[in-house]
């Protein structure tokens, strides 16, 4: 586990009575950042059907993609846009949303279709909850929204692993073919990461495996003060 700054979670209010605690999740493509995102949910007591469950938001970086415009478009139906840099996502409405939530706002969520590269017209509510997680994978890349995290987490898992979990994604939720996969990744997602995603590695603790017996005992100090107690 590399270092991390985070806030102690033994005294942290709730939404009623303070902010609500912002967990940063970070890692490559593929690498079970949302996985991590449902074993911190499920440690949280979110699988528990009771009144005392704390309310957890999950929030994408992947939706807050960038409105192409008919020639980037054009570009992204081909495999030829650079969805893994840092202009590809729109880290303004990034910010103003976590900020927005920090102060126990309701906020709206785009919804991205990674079919057609564009945003849907609906939007996700979101409403204020006890602890709200953001994972992505250039979560970290921005200095003012990394600072707005109390907690960051590193998803560490070997590229062979991601990339194998990237190809079976793509053809199978969104309709890639093998390769445009391939190109993509050695042309855009490999460099990306070791440019803009790795060295966020530093600024969160190193998850390896998204399970209980990994995960637990090395975020248990930073929100025990979130853990359900035992029913009576």
């Amino acid at each position: 586990m590399a270092g991390d700054s985070e806030q102690t979670l033994q005294n942290h209010q709730q939404p009623n009575g303070g902010e609500p605690f912002l967990i940063g999740v970070s890692g490559g493509t593929a690498s079970g950042k949302s996985s991590v995102c449902a074993k911190i949910v499920q440690l949280l007591g979110q699988n528990e059907v009771d009144y005392r469950q704390k309310q957890v938001v999950i929030l994408s970086q992947d939706s807050f993609y960038r409105v192409l415009t008919a020639e980037q478009k054009a570009k992204a139906l081909k495999g030829q846009f650079n969805f893994d840099h840092p202009d590809a996502f729109d880290n303004e409405l990034i910010f103003k949303t976590l900020k927005d939530i920090t102060a126990g706002k309701t906020v709206q969520i785009p919804v991205y279709d990674f079919v057609t590269h564009s945003r849907k017209e609906e939007t996700v509510t979101i409403y204020p909850a006890d602890v709200v997680l953001f994972e992505g994978i250039l979560a970290f890349y921005s200095q003012e929204v990394r600072d707005l995290f109390q907690m960051k987490l590193f998803v560490d898992t070997d590229a062979d692993t991601r990339l194998s979990r990237r190809v079976l994604r793509d053809i199978s939720e969104r309709g890639r073919d093998l390769e445009q996969i391939l190109s993509q990744y050695i042309t855009f997602v490999k460099p990306a990461f070791e440019e803009f995603c790795l060295p966020g590695s530093v600024s969160g603790k190193r998850a390896e495996r998204p399970s209980s017996t990994t995960l637990y005992p090395s975020i248990r100090p930073s929100v025990s003060g979130l853990l359900l107690p035992p029913s009576t």
